[in-house]
């Protein structure tokens, strides 16, 4: 069986990386969580807006991505930080604990002073960062990985070359055993009966073509049509020119598996194979999302970084890796040149795969692109 080196944890999964870091459950904390990093190098900010004056499902969701994030096998140990007297961030240290997880809460109210929080969770994090560094990899069977599917930035050539190329990559990846989750439900819309036909069975068809109508719905019920926003100006500038086209290229990166199952945003998967999560078109949001639902690579055509994941970037064109070959790992440009064909940029896709798993920084890890922010769906009360 395949391998690759990785983090065993006490619950029994495994990272790729082995993060320490600190996130916070309000916006108000945002700037806490950030100098608390900087007080102890190395720690991971992970910084986000949400947490309160949200409906339920929101909160929901928020507490669900957290609570993902905090348990993600790529994380070592992190410092949850909370404020007011309903705060859940106790509540998710605690579960998390019950799960083997090394968390520590610290919530921020009337009687604790920011001073405070400052030097205990500067110590915490100091302590269990120096702990981490003496961690080292193991043999993971490869059938362990989780990888995710994004793209942004779209353009003429993304479902010529750089998406088909990632649906190789999936494919072998799931070939192998392992398992691979394909994103963004707006990109869907247009070609969701083709990737519906690929369901192991009916129910699961059902499922996504529910998501993918209920999103819809959601959009009209604001006065917009996202058949109408989509493709958006700068895939039009880049040559996208109907929403179909664009969807069409984008449902290339989930290969040719069998769909096993449809997940919440930052949900779980209970199969292994090719899975489909409900994420919004917004990188930043759906990267995070994949991360939660135990995501420990994303593959992303273009697009951004994550503090949690290494992202693995994909360029489509021969100029776009020229112009950005600082940024992106591997030209599928190469397929438009006749250099290389698409089972070929797949194969090195792959290939890269394994080795980031085995701990080969990515270009999004060597300049910290580290975006997070978790989907709302509704407006703030």
């Amino acid at each position: 069986m395949k391998t690759f080196k990785g983090y065993k944890r006490p619950n029994g999964t495994f990272g790729v990386r082995n993060h320490v870091i600190v996130i916070n459950t309000v916006g108000e904390l945002a700037g806490v969580a950030n100098r608390l990093a900087d007080l102890v190098p190395g720690v991971v900010p992970v910084i986000q807006q949400g947490g309160t004056s949200q409906f339920p499902e929101d909160s929901m969701q928020t507490i669900r991505t957290i609570k993902g994030t905090v348990g993600h096998p790529n994380i070592n140990a992190a410092l949850i930080l909370g404020m007011g007297e309903d705060d859940f961030a106790e509540q998710i240290a605690a579960e998390l604990r019950e799960q083997q997880c090394k968390v520590k809460a610290i919530v921020i109210n009337k009687s604790t002073s920011l001073e405070k929080l400052l030097v205990d969770g500067r110590a915490w994090l100091q302590k269990v960062y120096e702990e981490s560094l003496e961690d080292k990899r193991v043999d993971v069977p490869i059938t362990e990985l989780t990888i995710g599917l994004e793209c942004g930035g779209s353009d003429a050539w993304s479902g010529i070359t750089a998406n088909p190329a990632i649906g190789v990559c999936s494919d072998m990846i799931v070939d192998d055993g392992a398992t691979s989750i394909l994103a963004e439900t707006t990109e869907a819309i247009g070609a969701e009966h083709i990737l519906a036909r690929r369901a192991i069975n009916e129910q699961v068809a059902k499922d996504f073509l529910t998501i993918v109508k209920n999103y819809e719905n959601r959009i009209l019920d604001t006065g917009e049509d996202i058949r109408s926003a989509n493709p958006t100006p700068g895939n039009m500038v880049g040559g996208l020119t109907t929403l179909e086209e664009k969807s069409l290229g984008c449902i290339k990166k989930g290969g040719n598996a069998p769909l096993q199952q449809v997940l919440k945003y930052a949900e779980k998967p209970s199969a292994k194979g090719f899975v489909f999560m409900d994420t919004p078109g917004y990188d930043v949001e759906s990267v995070a999302g994949l991360a939660a639902g135990g995501c420990q690579i994303v593959l992303f055509s273009t697009g951004k970084g994550s503090p949690i994941v290494p992202v693995i970037k994909i360029g489509t064109n021969p100029k776009l890796y020229e112009i950005m070959s600082e940024h992106i790992d591997v030209n599928a440009g190469t397929i438009v040149e006749g250099k290389k064909t698409l089972q070929d940029v797949g194969e090195e896709i792959y290939n890269l795969v394994l080795k980031v798993a085995n701990g080969e920084k990515t270009k999004a890890e060597q300049h910290r692109n580290q975006e997070f922010a978790i989907w709302r769906l509704a407006q703030s009360i």
